[in-house]
């Protein structure tokens, strides 16, 4: 007989084992830890070492970048001012956010920045909770003067420098036309580091700050936040961002000396957090619970739905599918769920083993978390392997595919 595990087979999580082993062993993953829970017992797999030279081996404490899986989580501090309406969703935000009053809209997306037609109307709270206040990263518009502006002045992560202080970067971005009307067009990541900025111009506390008070401590996320703390930098593996044509390992971050050694001028909340499998998997708990942790309250039911459900219109739709659908030799296949609900990706459509309604999101360093409200399952899977190959993004595939095949009805 083949006895189950929380709700999942014992011999589907053997193949699951084996699977992400076989990554492991092929050299291409140092690491990794994956977590699958349903229904509130997890079964948890370390593998590999922190470095793909040796080092310590991964453990189920082990701290990792969370890249763009930061949004589900950041996200959630805005919901808590929505909740006790210090925030209104369709809000003009240039009432904490000047920055972004009369703004200039590109007339063509590769058009000069000078050649613009006012906005239709002001951008909206609603705007940037979904992603639609029309500026954000487009990898279908690389190489026109709006992307390479963006780059050029530091509004994104990644880049060989630290994004500025967020008035600084509050600056720049004012400096900008936006590419589309608001409220017209899904676009990527922009959006979420903003909303950092406003909760705290909004709530007089540094991003952090709130989001630890308000969500990170009453979920007992204590190895969650924007920097990892000198006597604890050990647990923080290398982040590695292989080349593209070999496949070499270059180190892309160190722990020890590197970006999230220290608290950083920009609290990123699209990309910036730092986290551990347990945590997050208390994050998704709560979310699956309709806002409930133990007896506590983090979110309102509503709330909680407002984020984990689609939220595009089918034009929007339509545009953020064609746009994943035609990156796919950038993407490696990821980010095709379809939907878009609060910060995160929701599926409108069966593609794979996961059905309608699975939420969460993926992160460049090689990171993947959602829930499944369908069979109460939450996955979490984090690796230091940056999506410059293919790799992470084949482990993240067969993780899925292995926890969906190991669910024993």
């Amino acid at each position: 007989m083949d006895n189950g595990s929380g709700g999942f087979r014992e011999s589907g999580l053997r193949r699951m084992r084996d699977v992400l082993e076989r990554h492991v062993e092929s050299g291409k993953i140092p690491g990794l830890v994956a977590l699958v829970d349903r229904g509130g017992e997890a079964h948890v797999e370390a593998i590999g070492t922190m470095r793909h030279d040796g080092g310590g081996p991964m453990r189920r404490d082990t701290v990792f970048r969370m890249a763009s899986t930061s949004k589900p989580v950041a996200i959630s501090a805005a919901m808590v001012l929505l909740d006790e309406c210090r925030l209104r969703l369709d809000d003009p935000v240039e009432r904490w956010l000047p920055e972004l009053a009369d703004r200039r809209v590109l007339k063509r997306l590769d058009g000069p920045l000078d050649d613009t037609v006012p906005a239709r109307r002001p951008i909206t709270v609603r705007d940037l909770l979904t992603s639609t206040f029309g500026l954000g990263m487009d990898m279908t518009a690389l190489g026109s003067p709006i992307m390479t502006a963006i780059f050029e002045q530091g509004l994104t992560p990644n880049l060989p420098e630290p994004m500025p202080e967020p008035d600084e970067w509050m600056r720049r971005l004012g400096g900008l036309p936006l590419m589309h009307q608001p409220g017209e067009r899904w676009q990527y990541h922009i959006s979420s580091d903003l909303l950092g900025v406003l909760v705290a111009r909004v709530t007089g506390q540094p991003f952090d700050e709130f989001l630890r008070e308000r969500i990170l401590e009453p979920l007992g996320m204590k190895d969650t936040g924007f920097h990892v703390p000198s006597d604890e930098i050990g647990r923080l593996p290398l982040l590695y961002a292989p080349d593209p044509q070999t496949g070499e390992f270059h180190v892309w971050d160190e722990a020890e000396g590197g970006r999230h050694s220290r608290p950083p001028a920009f609290q990123g909340g699209g990309g910036g957090l730092v986290s551990t499998a347990d945590d997050y998997r208390a994050y998704f708990r709560m979310l699956l619970n309709g806002g409930m942790h133990r007896n506590k309250r983090i979110l309102s039911r509503p709330a909680v739905r407002l984020m984990t459900t689609n939220r595009l219109t089918p034009e929007q739709q339509a545009a953020r599918n064609a746009m994943a659908a035609d990156n796919v030799h950038v993407s490696f296949g990821q980010g095709q769920q379809g939907g878009w609900g609060f910060g995160m990706a929701v599926r409108t459509y069966r593609g794979d083993y996961a059905p309608i309604g699975q939420f969460g999101w993926d992160g460049g360093s090689g990171t993947s978390t959602y829930a499944d409200p369908e069979n109460q399952v939450t996955g979490i899977l984090l690796s230091q392997v940056g999506m410059s190959v293919p790799d992470s993004a084949r482990l993240i595939h067969d993780f899925w595919t292995t926890l969906y095949q190991a669910i024993d009805d």
